[in-house]
């Protein structure tokens, strides 16, 4: 069973998310209309690009814009949430392995101890931003179903992992809940909101475009995000 969800079943996850999120990409600017959206995105490629630019780096960096400024508590967690959720996966020394031996793929690596750090702050975050949304009224109210799903099914390779690391209960159990539920993660990428990932960029770099174009960008050297 190992064998068969870190080879083929690795493959394929990847295989479905990618060719998904490459999708997605393409529907979403073919979607892009400058007459609808009354932006002359070809037009003005200089001004778009630095306006597209900005506005990501705005929202990449901590406090790097009014919004994260206005809720110190919920950036710090967002981005503890985040990072964990990114770095962990993608640097603990078990996966690289993986991937070496699947892939060829190799890059630098974690240790144990950052993993079981960064494993533990991220749940913690995740605790955080649930009880946001049963608290607080304006965000509860615009929480639905789908996004619980989605933060259990982003947080269970985080538990399951942590429980096979430090071999609490059925050491197989939970290696495959892992395995599976990581596996689930990958593929759900393109087909649900976790298509943030990649269409954060998108989304940011349009809404970048709009304020370095239309919005004054090309008249003023500085406007509010």
């Amino acid at each position: 069973m190992y064998e068969l969800l870190t080879g083929p079943a690795l493959w394929g996850a990847f295989v479905i998310a990618v060719v998904g999120l490459v999708m997605r990409t393409i529907f979403y600017i073919k979607g892009l209309s400058w007459k609808l959206d009354r932006v002359a995105y070809r037009a003005h490629p200089a001004a778009g690009a630095k306006g597209a630019i900005r506005s990501i780096l705005a929202f990449l960096i901590p406090f790097g814009n009014h919004s994260w400024r206005a809720k110190p508590g919920f950036t710090i967690m967002f981005f503890v949430f985040h990072f964990g959720l990114l770095a962990v996966p993608l640097m603990l020394q078990g996966h690289a392995v993986i991937i070496m031996e699947r892939f060829g793929i190799a890059w630098p690596t974690m240790s144990m101890a950052s993993a079981d750090f960064w494993t533990v702050a991220m749940l913690v975050a995740a605790a955080f931003i649930a009880m946001r949304r049963m608290v607080l009224p304006e965000v509860r109210i615009v929480t639905d179903a789908k996004d619980w799903f989605i933060l259990i099914v982003s947080i269970a390779p985080f538990i399951s992992g942590y429980m096979v690391v430090h071999e609490f209960g059925d050491y197989n159990f939970w290696l495959l809940a892992h395995i599976i539920s990581g596996l689930a993660w990958i593929v759900l990428l393109p087909f649900t909101k976790l298509f943030h990932a990649v269409g954060f960029f998108w989304s940011r770099a349009q809404l970048g475009m709009d304020f370095g174009i239309k919005r004054g960008g090309m008249k003023y050297k500085s406007f509010d995000w």
